[in-house]
């Protein structure tokens, strides 16, 4: 049983990272790649299909821990929980944990003990990680979704907490909101206008 591991939300100014794990059914679902390569529709129609018939978990990491470790620490403790809720949620450990990029949270968080292998273009090359990367990706456009309506201003509803004009304009007129990363130079540039 080989799980794969993606994140979403690493760049943006504001919101949570999202790291999601997957474990495929068989037989797979059809179409898996990228999710930054895949039209809304598509991702929404996969996402659909993996969460009725795989295995699947997320791990969130909030914006005072992305500021308290930095992105790179928060997103090894999203990966982190993302497996250990994978693992609650199947009754057992996967063999080997395959992760887009080119480090694992193995030696960089204390709780991490699975087996994991690295593999940079994962999300477009290992179908698990491709699933992962759909499930982390829609469930954070989620989340972003729901901010937006409690802080219109910004234009997360579109720009999903990324650096957009519009975003930048937003945080000089209304200055940083609980949910923007303190920790990113446009946030802390914006707080002390």
């Amino acid at each position: 049983m080989i799980a794969g591991v993606d994140e979403a939300g690493r760049g943006p100014l504001a919101g949570p990272v999202v790291a999601a794990a997957v474990v495929l059914c068989k037989p797979r679902p059809s179409g898996l790649d990228d999710s930054k390569k895949l039209t809304a529709a598509r991702r929404a129609e996969l996402e659909a299909t993996i969460k009725r018939r795989c295995h699947w978990a997320v791990g969130v990491v909030e914006v005072e821990d992305i500021d308290r470790l930095n992105i790179f620490g928060a997103t090894m403790l999203a990966m982190t929980r993302a497996v250990e809720a994978l693992c609650a949620r199947i009754g057992c450990d996967p063999l080997e944990v395959l992760i887009d990029g080119n480090l694992t949270p193995h030696g960089r968080r204390p709780e991490w003990r699975w087996p994991a292998r690295p593999i940079v273009g994962g999300d477009a090359s290992e179908p698990c990680i491709s699933a992962a990367s759909i499930i982390a990706k829609e469930h954070r456009d989620a989340l972003m979704r729901e901010a937006a309506l409690l802080h219109p201003h910004y234009g997360w509803a579109k720009n999903k907490g990324y650096g957009t004009p519009d975003h930048l304009e937003a945080l000089r007129t209304y200055g940083p909101t609980p949910l923007h990363r303190r920790s990113f130079a446009p946030v802390a540039q914006a707080a002390l206008l």
